[in-house]
């Protein structure tokens, strides 16, 4: 069993003893330690909090329990019931809400779950909140409602409908041009919420013929539910055939968004942003943004029609905080996720394939004609263990010095580029592990960057 307690929220596997697994006896100390910190930060005043879930076995056994300790703390809940991670974000703004609980553990398999915690303005806590909710759950220092001051639980199932015309607003999403095109298009939504909302939104932006793998919302994933190349065989297999012009993968709250090409091709996941990025840049240019660890191809797009780039530190959080002070016009991460500020700040895998569709039925091109217009970079992923008793930071700090001829970010471990090609260190919140991503124009050449880079810690660790 694992409890996971971070800023961000509380994830873990169901079952077990409490503070070993994610059960009953730590969702209601969380959730109350959150509606705590709401009731005291809260500028909105309206007494609700949003609820909503995937569609994971474990999620109407959370959700009850969350529901009845909100309402327990005084707290009137909108449930909106079976809802992606944007659809929930969104809700919490239009609901004018103090804000909103998302019931997801997002690329976890089915055993896993979690709370993510929304402020008013339906965003992620920062840092300082996710910390003082953790603070409040230790010390349990909150207090539930009397009986005349319980809250009330009323359910909202028109969230799916209201995002998907929202999407459907966006001045840069071309229905006429997508109809017009008469894609076929493949999903694949890994049987959770994804098989709700996107085949409605798909109808609702003209795609009339659409061939859909693991649409069900039963929560039993057909496969790991992560939406990276190794997991998704089927759908590749499928455009394979020659089945479908474009393929989708989600993961299971859809914010995460994979383009399969039309042989059966990775688009790759890094790619998702720039591609979007490119569109909304022809049409509206301004600054970009995504995290240390994304691909540079974003950065090289940008450059292209004259605006400026800026890198934020890992986490969507500080992704969104950079975007808004650099009043970025497209931002997010390079695992797929788009953030819009025209929809909201929160990546949002609808918002995605509405914009993508709009890019490639302007285009004219194949999926895979439109990849190959973009730099090429490949991604490598390493990581160096080490002992318990070793000063990790004292190592970064050892590497920036010995890098110093280069151009070296440290605003989240240290990220070093090269002119051709760069290398991301970032240490373990939780383990004595430095994490090294590399990318250049070849795996081949990241690779060997990464392996370099792994030489040098070990030397310095060594001394």
């Amino acid at each position: 069993m694992t409890l996971i307690k971070s800023i961000s929220g509380i994830r873990g596997t169901i079952g077990g003893v409490a503070g070993e697994g994610l059960n009953p006896l730590d969702i209601v100390k969380f959730t109350s330690a959150y509606a705590t910190l709401i009731r005291k930060t809260t500028t909105v005043k309206s007494n609700k909090i949003v609820v909503g879930r995937d569609a994971r076995i474990s999620g109407e056994m959370v959700s009850h329990v969350v529901i009845g300790t909100l309402t327990g703390m005084g707290f009137d809940v909108v449930n909106i019931g079976l809802a992606s991670t944007p659809t929930t974000e969104l809700a919490v703004k239009w609901e004018k809400a103090d804000g909103g609980i998302i019931l997801t553990a997002s690329h976890n398999p089915k055993q896993w779950n979690a709370l993510k915690l929304l402020n008013q303005d339906g965003e992620f806590f920062n840092d300082t909140e996710g910390k003082e909710v953790l603070r409040i759950a230790e010390a349990e220092e909150f207090s539930f409602a009397e009986v005349d001051e319980l809250g009330k639980v009323t359910e909202n199932n028109t969230y799916n409908q209201k995002h998907i015309q929202s999407v459907l607003d966006l001045k840069l999403v071309d229905v006429a041009s997508i109809r017009n095109a008469n894609f076929t298009v493949a999903i694949d939504a890994v049987n959770s919420v994804g098989g709700i909302v996107l085949p409605e939104l798909l109808e609702a932006l003209g795609v009339k013929n659409v061939l859909k793998l693991n649409c069900e919302a039963t929560g039993q994933f057909a496969h790991n539910p992560e939406p990276i190349p190794q997991n998704l065989t089927g759908i590749s297999d499928a455009l394979k055939s020659g089945k479908a012009d474009v393929g989708f993968v989600v993961d299971p709250d859809v914010d995460r968004l994979a383009i399969i090409c039309e042989n059966g091709e990775m688009f790759n996941e890094e790619y998702t942003l720039v591609s979007v990025a490119d569109y909304i840049l022809q049409h509206t240019p301004g600054n970009t943004c995504s995290n240390l660890s994304s691909t540079r191809a974003l950065r090289d797009v940008t450059r292209k029609y004259g605006c400026e780039y800026n890198a934020a530190a890992v986490g969507e959080v500080n992704v969104v905080t950079k975007m808004k002070a650099t009043h970025a016009v497209i931002g997010g991460e390079g695992n797929g996720g788009v953030i819009y500020p025209e929809s909201h700040y929160g990546r949002d895998a609808l918002v995605g394939i509405a914009l993508f569709l709009s890019l490639l039925a302007q285009s004219g091109k194949k999926v895979t004609e439109l990849k190959a217009t973009y730099p090429p970079y490949c991604i490598v992923k390493k990581r160096v263990d080490l002992t318990p008793d070793i000063d990790v930071d004292a190592i970064l700090e050892a590497v920036k010095k010995q890098f110093a001829d280069q151009e070296v970010n440290d605003i989240d471990g240290v990220k070093i580029d090269f002119p051709d090609k760069w290398v991301h260190l970032r240490k373990s919140n939780t383990e004595p592990i430095i994490r090294i991503y590399s990318e250049a124009q070849t795996t081949e050449l990241a690779d060997a960057l990464g392996e370099e880079i792994i030489s040098v810690v070990k030397a310095i660790a060594a001394k």
